[in-house]
């Protein structure tokens, strides 16, 4: 089975549809105790009000008002592969994939949120605000997650071709030990990093169509205006460079 890991965007929708209790809305629900820390450390910087505080972690210099606390037992939420709205889930276009698409993408990729951790596609996300990078008062949430769920993800992943569509920071969440494939993008000989969240987007779309599981088939996914420049092995990484047309 092919497996997907994928990085969360900082811009979000405050659209929330559904209202769940949030530990049961998360993957592996019996570790909520785990994320529930890093919550209550959320909550406790929006409820100190402190305006300077509010603006480094939201990234804004106005409006840091609207941002709620966040109830985990009665929590307004939605899917995290919709709660996500940056440039790479913009090209992935969700909403536009078939049913068995958008249910390959809800139990098959792996999101890692700076607030939430490890979560799938298909779970429910409340709002939330953290600028790319920012720690909550210090707190390592990356190293933290990494050591919670490092095990369960190993089991997650097990016997299954995988794919790190993810940003070279949410590697702090997760190292991969067995083989995986990921890529990189170039265009006139040099690499792209502007654009190649909308790439993995792209990417991450053909493959919830074509669905393949195994290097072979991989190989044979033909993603539109990108060509196979190079394969490198290194340890456990297969890393596929492509050319822009």
């Amino acid at each position: 089975m092919l497996k997907i890991l994928f990085s969360p965007s900082e811009t979000k929708s405050n659209f929330s549809p559904t209202t769940v209790n949030l530990q049961n809305a998360l993957w592996k629900a019996e570790k909520f105790p785990l994320r529930l820390k890093c919550i209550d450390l959320y909550n406790k910087i929006i409820q100190n009000n402190n305006k300077a505080e509010l603006s480094k972690l939201f990234g804004l210099k106005h409006e840091t008002g609207k941002f709620l606390n966040i109830d985990t037992h009665l929590c307004l939420a939605q899917k995290a592969i919709l709660r996500y709205i940056g440039t790479a889930y913009k090209s992935l276009g969700y909403i536009s994939l078939d049913k068995n698409s958008q249910n390959f993408i809800d139990e098959n990729v792996m999101i890692f949120s700076n607030l939430f951790g490890p979560v799938l596609a298909g779970n429910f996300l409340p709002y939330y605000k953290i600028k790319y990078g920012e720690s909550l008062r210090g707190f390592d949430v990356g190293a933290y997650y990494k050591t919670g769920f490092e095990s369960d993800i190993d089991k997650w992943l097990e016997n299954g071709l995988i794919i790190d569509l993810r940003a070279a920071f949410y590697e702090k969440f997760y190292q991969l030990k067995t083989p995986y494939i990921t890529m990189k993008f170039y265009k006139n000989g040099k690499i792209v990093s502007h654009f190649a969240k909308e790439y993995r987007g792209f990417i991450l779309r053909k493959l919830a169509i074509c669905r393949p599981c195994s290097i072979e088939e991989f190989q044979e996914v033909n993603f539109q205006n990108l060509t196979i420049n190079d394969i490198k092995k290194s340890g456990s990484k297969i890393e596929y460079s492509y050319s822009i047309k």
